[in-house]
C-alpha cells in the first residue's frame, strides 16, 4: 500500500508544480492523441473529419458528466485524507465505482439509440450523419471502461499521486497513435476501416486505461471495501457535488455542440475547419486545465486540515500561472496557425476557417483557465452552485446571444469572436466570485 501524499505541509508552489506538471503531460498527451487522430482522418477525407466533429460534443458530454461525478467523490476523498481518515476515502471510492457502473451502462444504452437523432438535430446529413452515428455507437462500447478510468483518475489525484494518474491518461493516446494507422488505413493486411478504425482504437484505449486503474484500486492501494450499508449515504454525498459538477462539465461540450450547429449553416468544410482548429487549440489549453486539476486535492486537504491561508496561496498561484501560459499560447497560435492547420488538411476552405479560429479564440485561454480554477475551487469547497451558475450564464446569457448577433454581422468569424469574448467576461466574474465565496466562508468559520 502506498500512502497518500500530505499536501498540507511544504511549498504550495512545489505541490502545484508537481501535481499540475504531471497532469499537464497527461492532458497534452491525450489532446495530442486526438490531434493525431484528426491528422489520420484528414487523410481519409472531408466526410470523416466532419463526422468526428459532429460526434465530439456527444462523446465529450458523456465523458464530462462522469468526470463531474468523479469530482464529487474526489472532494470527499481529499477532505477525508486531510483529516487522516483513509478508511472513509476507501469506502467512498468503492461506492463511487458502483455508482459509475450503473450510470455508464444506462447512458450507453440510451446513447446507442439516440445518437442519430442528436446528430441530425445538429445539422449532420447524408454520409456524414451515417459515419458520425456508427463511430459513436462503437465508442459507446468502451464508455463504461472509459468512465471508470476517469473517476479513478480524479481519486488518485486526491491521494496526491499525480504520476500514476498520468500513467492512466498516457496509456490511451499511446495506443491511439501507434495502433490507429493500422486499423484506419489497413496496414499489414488489416482491414481498412477509416473512421470506424478510429472508434475501435478508442475502445481499446479505454480498456487499457481501465486495466491500469484496476491495478491501482485493487492491488496498489487495496481500496476495495465490502461495506454496502452506507452505500446510499455515500452516493447522496457524492452526488451533492457530483450532479452540479457534472452539469457544469456538460456546458462546455454543449457549447461545442451549439457552435457546431451554428457553423453547419456555413457548410461542411467550415464544420471540419472548426474540428481541426479546436483540436489544435485544446492541446495548449490543456495546460491551464492541468493547473486547475491541482486545486481539488490541495484545497480539499488544506481546508480539511484548517490551513486556509494555504488555500488562498494555491488559488493565487494557479491564477497567475494560467495567465502567463495563456499569453504564451496565444502568441504561439498566432505565429503557427496556418502551418499547424496545413499539417492536417490542405483544403483551402478548411484552412481559412481553422486559421481564423486560431487567430481569435486563443487570446482567451488564460481567462478560460480562470473559469476552470474557480470551478474546481467551488467543488473542492463542496459549494458547486456558483460553478454551475457561471457555466450556464456563459452559455445562455453571454455566448449564444453574442454568437447569433456577431454571426449575423461577421459570418462564422463572429461566432469565434463570441467564444473569446464569453471566456474573457465570465473568467473575470469567476475570479471575483470565487474570492468572495472564499472570504465569506472564512468569515463564517472565524465567528
Amino acid at each position: 500500500m502506498v500512502e497518500s501524499e500530505n499536501l498540507t505541509e511544504g511549498s504550495i508552489s512545489r505541490h502545484i508544480a508537481r501535481l499540475s506538471g504531471v497532469m499537464i503531460v497527461g492532458f497534452i498527451a491525450m489532446t495530442l492523441g486526438q490531434l493525431v487522430e484528426i491528422f489520420y482522418l484528414g487523410v481519409v477525407g472531408l466526410d470523416a473529419l466532419a463526422a468526428i466533429t459532429y460526434s465530439f460534443p456527444l462523446t465529450m458530454s458523456l465523458s464530462a458528466f462522469i468526470r463531474g461525478i468523479g469530482i464529487g467523490a474526489s472532494s470527499i476523498v481529499a477532505r477525508a485524507l486531510g483529516e487522516a481518515n483513509r478508511h472513509v476515502a476507501a469506502v467512498i471510492t468503492t461506492h463511487c465505482w458502483l455508482l459509475i457502473i450503473i450510470v455508464t451502462a444506462t447512458f450507453t444504452i440510451v446513447g446507442f439509440y439516440c445518437a442519430e437523432t442528436i446528430f441530425r438535430t445538429m445539422g449532420a446529413k447524408g454520409e456524414v450523419l451515417n459515419l458520425a452515428t456508427t463511430y459513436t455507437r462503437i465508442w459507446l462500447i468502451g464508455y463504461p471502461m472509459i468512465g471508470m478510468a476517469m473517476v479513478t483518475n480524479g481519486v488518485i489525484r486526491s491521494f496526491g499521486n499525480a504520476s500514476y494518474s498520468a500513467s492512466i491518461m498516457l496509456s490511451a493516446p499511446i495506443l491511439q497513435v501507434v495502433l490507429g494507422p493500422f486499423l484506419i488505413f489497413g496496414l499489414l493486411g488489416l482491414p481498412e476501416l477509416g473512421l470506424m478504425g478510429a472508434a475501435v482504437v478508442a475502445v481499446a484505449g479505454g480498456a487499457c486505461q481501465f486495466l491500469v486503474a484496476c491495478h491501482w484500486y485493487f492491488l496498489r492501494e487495496k481500496l476495495f471495501r465490502h461495506e454496502l450499508k452506507s452505500l446510499w449515504a455515500s452516493c447522496r454525498d457524492i452526488l451533492h457535488v457530483g450532479i452540479p459538477a457534472a452539469s457544469t462539465n456538460l456546458i462546455q461540450p454543449f457549447s461545442t455542440g451549439v457552435t457546431t450547429w451554428l457553423l453547419s449553416g456555413y457548410g461542411v468544410t467550415i464544420v471540419a475547419g472548426f474540428g481541426v482548429a479546436s483540436r489544435i487549440e485544446s492541446v495548449v489549453a490543456m495546460v491551464t486545465v492541468g493547473f486547475a486539476t491541482s486545486i481539488v486535492p490541495i484545497v480539499g486537504q488544506n481546508w480539511g486540515a484548517g490551513k486556509f491561508e494555504r488555500v488562498r496561496e494555491a488559488l493565487k498561484t494557479c491564477y497567475l500561472a494560467c495567465h502567463g501560459w495563456g499569453l504564451l499560447a496565444a502568441v504561439g497560435m498566432w505565429i503557427g496557425a496556418e502551418f499547424l492547420v496545413r499539417l492536417i488538411s490542405d483544403d483551402e476552405r478548411i484552412v481559412e476557417s481553422a486559421v481564423w479560429f486560431l487567430y481569435i479564440v486563443p487570446i482567451s485561454i488564460g481567462f478560460m483557465g480562470m473559469i476552470n480554477i474557480a470551478t474546481h475551487s467551488f467543488n473542492a469547497l463542496r459549494n458547486p452552485g456558483p460553478a454551475l451558475i457561471l457555466s450556464l450564464a456563459r452559455l445562455l446569457i453571454v455566448y449564444v446571444p453574442l454568437a447569433v448577433i456577431l454571426g449575423f454581422w461577421f459570418g462564422y468569424q463572429g461566432i469565434f469572436i463570441a467564444i473569446a469574448l464569453s471566456n474573457i467576461g465570465v473568467g473575470i466574474i469567476a475570479l471575483f466570485w470565487n474570492n468572495s465565496v472564499l472570504a465569506n466562508r472564512l468569515a463564517q468559520l472565524s465567528r
